[in-house]
């Protein structure tokens, strides 16, 4: 045990010298103008440099773009084989109703310093819309045309003295009135020189040696099912032969893409995306994005349609105004001696973000648009958790994610993305503190791992400068429309006061009864169930011990694992982590050609409780193109006990996610659909067009009729009949 001890602080103190070394390093050997000196700006016709003596930044005037990085001696960091417009620069994707998309590359037409001093230097690179010159270019598939988005653009960039990087952030402003228009996409962009940045580092455990991207352009790469995949067939570093590349690889959840970038060897130095607080992202915590990609290419996603669907991006109509500050983001760069192993860069990193974590908000940021610490609010409470069939006592909800959003319906902050977002996850006592709020009306949202569902609280949060809000919540799971039973009114607190609620929101229990049996973990993924092993023609080394669902193909091997018959899961028979493949996905039957699939559950029955209700939940980690439909004991029944209808386009399989959207469906099995002994439920997922239409479960579960069901059971059961059966829907898209 000592030898451990000893061990363990040796290693503590090597990585703590190590990172000593790093930063003094950098101090060394990064000097460009006197650091005593403080920040210089250098304003010239075309361009403008900040310079701190750690970084030399140097920027397009008046577009703003970024043209130029130099760091450790590395005259320019950015490739400086691409133009100057294609290097480091802020663009999104917008579209309006009835035209095609466009790509954007947000250029700035006017320049202005906003900051200047010895210990900082923040500049303004602005574009302001011109309703009267963008009539003859309205159309966003007409070019990249600067007239006719209806967006205002303030591009800022921030340099601190003694700072070994550089901050951004933007500001996007729709007027009342302006034109509508969708935001597919916005994000801000790095491309690196590939002969330098070859290792990528997304967290301490996913990091690699990456491909060149000639090696993803034919005769040395070879596209697969899809253009962003491609099996590397000659490329310039032999021993990637035969691995496949795809920039979904390497996606991360938001509440994940903290710090990510990449390493040159030589010289080592390291070019990193922090992000010290996530509130301007779209989608939650969950909500999945890209990072760093083959280029070599390095982002900040703030939002876009990727694992949620074209049809829920943010859509500005009826003249809606709309401002939004994206960031900031500190583009931190370090360097190490020659021969440093490059992980340890990817540590100092790590470091680097902690400290700004702590800073956040930022006191330095000018602009009046982000607000400073005193101008937020904070939201502490405690979140219980009221489910009779698993405690006679309410629990704590235990690691919970609480977050406020903007107001809306039940989990509709997995799909919010106009407004800022802010999440915390619950203590072991159900207790939380949501820090560094922005004035503004929320809903409070959460959701429990361990338990199926959405939460809600019933009242309005308006949250103001200064102020410290407790609330205790009795989170009640449910299963049929929702009630708001007390406290209707906004909840609105001053600066200084401090409310406490007790448990008077009462919603009634997210069951039916008992369970009876079940299949999976309620926590939003599909990962607990059978990942196939990949195809070892279409390899990604980095994931045959970790997040194994990131392979190439894996939707495949259902096809080669179930060649003939669909998948049957036995109850107190099978076990889902080796039985329950990870997602239903249509059978290919040839080129081209794929069929769908109906999946079985069978389970017994001792005594169906005649003249009951069931209830069969149904949650649904992910969602592409598929419609599910559920029969009980008779697939050959014309219409269907239970279907879904059309559902969300996350397109998770396809993009290696092992989760996309939740979705909840609380189904209703009437007993004369059951039978005492053997039982099957049969889930047909009926749209069999492609290799991606299909559904990743979540959890499924089985229910027992309520107690007072047996009292009323005739009333309910001989009602007048429908012509298709309903069911409650929870987070529905319907």
């Amino acid at each position: 045990m000592m030898s451990s001890v000893n061990t363990f602080c040796i290693c503590t103190l090597r990585c703590l010298l190590l990172l000593i070394l790093i930063n003094n390093y950098a101090w060394d050997t990064s000097a460009l103008s006197n650091l005593e000196d403080g920040v210089k700006l250098y304003v010239q016709d075309n361009h403008v440099v900040m310079d701190n003596g750690l970084v030399q930044v140097n920027i397009s005037n008046p577009s703003g773009l970024v043209t130029g990085v130099q760091h450790n001696g590395i005259d320019n960091l950015l490739e400086i084989l691409n133009e100057e417009q294609n290097r480091g620069y802020w663009d999104l994707y917008w579209t309006q109703r009835g035209n095609e998309g466009s790509q954007f590359l947000i250029n700035g037409t006017s320049f202005k310093v906003i900051v200047q001093n010895e210990t900082q230097v923040e500049i303004s690179f602005t574009r302001t819309w011109n309703s009267s010159a963008s009539s003859s270019s309205s159309n966003p598939s007409n070019s990249n045309s600067t007239e006719g988005l209806p967006l205002n653009f303030d591009i800022r960039y921030v340099m601190l003295k003694g700072s070994s990087g550089f901050y951004t952030y933007g500001i996007y402003e729709h007027l009342n009135g302006w034109p509508d228009f969708n935001l597919n996409r916005t994000r801000v962009a790095f491309k690196l020189r590939k002969d330098k940045f070859q290792y990528v580092a997304l967290s301490k455990t996913r990091q690699r040696r990456m491909p060149l991207p000639e090696d993803r352009e034919p005769p040395r790469g070879e596209i697969l099912q899809f253009k962003e995949a491609t099996l590397l067939v000659d490329p310039v570093e032999p021993e990637l032969k035969g691995q496949v590349d795809d920039k979904y690889m390497y996606a991360k959840n938001n509440e994940d893409i903290k710090v990510h970038g990449w390493v040159s060897s030589d010289p080592p130095v390291g070019f990193w995306h922090i992000t010290a607080s996530d509130e301007y992202r779209g989608g939650g915590p969950l909500k999945q994005d890209l990072t760093s990609h083959v280029g070599p290419i390095s982002l900040t996603v703030f939002f876009s349609s990727h694992y949620m669907g074209q049809d829920k991006i943010p859509m500005f109509g009826n003249g809606e105004p709309w401002k939004k500050v994206y960031g900031p983001v500190f583009l931190y760069l370090n360097s190490a001696p020659p021969g440093t192993n490059e992980s340890a860069l990817w540590d100092d990193a790590d470091e680097q973000l902690q400290q700004e974590a702590q800073k956040w908000p930022y006191s330095f940021i000018a602009s009046t648009d982000y607000p400073k610490s005193d101008q937020r609010g904070t939201v502490n409470g405690r979140i219980l958790v009221r489910d009779r069939f698993v405690s006679k006592e309410d629990i704590p909800a235990v690691d919970a994610y609480v977050g406020l959003a903007l107001p809306g319906e039940v989990g509709s902050w997995q799909t919010e993305c106009k407004g800022y977002q802010f999440w915390t996850r619950a203590g072991p006592d159900g207790s939380f503190t949501i820090k560094n709020v922005h004035s503004g009306d929320y809903n409070l949202y959460a959701w429990v791992p361990g338990f199926i569902g959405d939460y809600k609280y019933g009242n309005l949060i308006t949250v103001k400068a200064g102020m410290y809000t407790y609330i205790t919540i009795s989170l009640l799971l449910i299963t049929s429309v929702l009630r708001w039973l007390t406290y209707t009114h906004p909840f609105i607190i001053k600066t200084g006061e401090s409310i406490e609620l007790d448990d008077d929101l009462v919603y009634e229990p997210p069951r039916n009864g008992t369970t009876l049996w079940e299949i999976g973990i309620p926590d939003r993924t599909a990962a607990e169930f059978f990942i196939p092993d990949v195809n070892p023609k279409y390899v990604n080394p980095l994931y045959m011990t970790q997040d194994r669902f990131r392979q190439y193909g894996l939707w495949e091997q259902y096809s080669f694992l179930y060649p003939k018959t669909d998948l049957v899961y036995t109850v107190n028979r099978s076990t889902y982590q080796k039985d329950w493949f990870y997602a239903q996905v249509t059978r290919k039957l040839g080129d081209a050609k794929y069929n769908s699939t109906t999946w079985q559950i069978k389970f017994n029955l001792d005594s169906v409780d005649q003249g009951t209700i069931y209830k069969l939940q149904v949650a649904l980690a992910s969602t592409t193109g598929a419609e599910l439909q559920i029969r009980l004991n008779d697939l050959n029944t014309e219409i269907p006990h239970f279907t879904t209808g059309g559902m969300y386009k996350d397109n998770a399989i396809a993009r290696y996610g092992i989760h996309g959207l939740y979705l909840l469906f609380n189904v209703d099995v009437k007993s004369d659909w059951l039978k005492d002994g053997e039982n099957t439920i049969f889930l047909s997922q009926v749209r069999g067009e492609g290799p991606f239409k299909g559904i990743m479960y979540d959890y499924i579960r089985l229910e027992a009729p309520a107690d007072d069901e047996r009292t009323n059971a005739e009333a309910r059961l001989y009602r007048k009949p429908t012509n298709y059966p309903t069911a409650n829907l929870i987070n529905s898209p319907m």
